[in-house]
């Protein structure tokens, strides 16, 4: 973006409150940033309405808890808070970040009494891939790093220090001309892209990994009933890299990526963006706009 984000204007809703964009600040000393007590979601508005809102600040909760602290809002506070940012900021379609994190009260590994504090922002947001690229499949990199063991970091929570090894990764594959990396897990099976899950299809069926020690997203369990309503198979399994070259199709699915097809892993691997994809890509924007704003096309 060209205006750097602690510079946007209008509001963020913040410990139960909305305040001016420029003034939703942290002390350095925030034990978030240091430790990563920290859950967030990532949502967007389609024609004024934010897609399965109570799902995702019931998602925060969730996360709260596996990090072993409580969200101060009631989901439906959360929801209340959001749809009124969004009218205050006079978007129709537009991405929601919600972040709760421990404060700057103790600096240490240990900071039961820290209090937690909540923030709401929503900015207009286009396609998190480039439109161009997203048409005709995007390439992916393999990632160095593996989605950890569950035994070794709450895999169920969407908590911010589980994302430190997919900016590494992203970050790497863009150095390399790719638009995202796909993930092994710990046993080295097929996981997931950096913020992202991944969908494969072979002989009309759609495979996808079982998420047992990623995010199950909220995207991708969307996808997986668009599917089922289409009378589309989905077989959720372990899948081994070996196995990709067996794969015709291939996508991702999330709130930021909404459904993205793949052309290329790892240089490896590739597939041609078919009529699956295609038909859970446009069955998902149907599903995410409200009826009024279809009906008002």
């Amino acid at each position: 973006m060209a205006v750097p984000f602690d510079q946007l204007d209008g509001q963020i809703w913040m410990n139960g409150e909305f305040i001016p964009w420029k003034d939703a600040k942290i002390h350095v000393l925030t034990h978030g940033l240091h430790y990563a007590s920290a859950v967030f979601e990532g949502e967007r508005a389609y024609g004024g309405r934010v897609f399965k809102l109570t799902e995702h600040n019931q998602r925060l909760h969730d996360s709260a808890e596996f990090m072993g602290f409580k969200v101060p809002y009631s989901v439906a506070e959360l929801d209340a808070a959001t749809i009124e940012l969004l009218k205050r900021q006079g978007f129709s379609d537009a991405y929601v970040r919600p972040i709760a994190w421990r404060g700057s009260e103790m600096m240490g590994v240990s900071a039961q009494a820290n209090r937690i504090n909540v923030a709401i922002a929503i900015w207009q947001w286009g396609s998190y891939f480039d439109p161009a690229e997203k048409l005709k499949g995007i390439k992916l990199d393999l990632a160095e790093y593996r989605r950890p063991d569950p035994m070794t970091a709450p895999s169920k929570a969407k908590a911010a220090g589980l994302y430190m090894i997919c900016t590494i990764s992203k970050h790497a594959a863009e150095a390399k001309g790719f638009a995202d990396a796909m993930m092994l897990d710990y046993r080295g099976r097929v996981a997931e892209a950096t913020g992202a899950n991944v969908f494969f299809v072979k002989d009309g069926v759609l495979h996808t990994p079982d998420p047992d020690c990623f995010l199950d997203g909220i995207t991708r369990r969307t996808v997986i009933e668009l599917a089922k309503r289409r009378g589309i198979e989905v077989v959720e399994r372990a899948i081994m890299p070996e196995e990709l070259s067996g794969f015709s199709e291939c996508f991702l699915t999330g709130s930021a990526a909404e459904v993205t097809p793949v052309s290329e892993i790892g240089g490896k691997w590739t597939f041609t963006p078919g009529k699956i994809s295609e038909t859970l890509m446009n069955d998902y924007m149907k599903e995410v706009y409200p009826a009024a704003a279809v009906a008002a096309e």
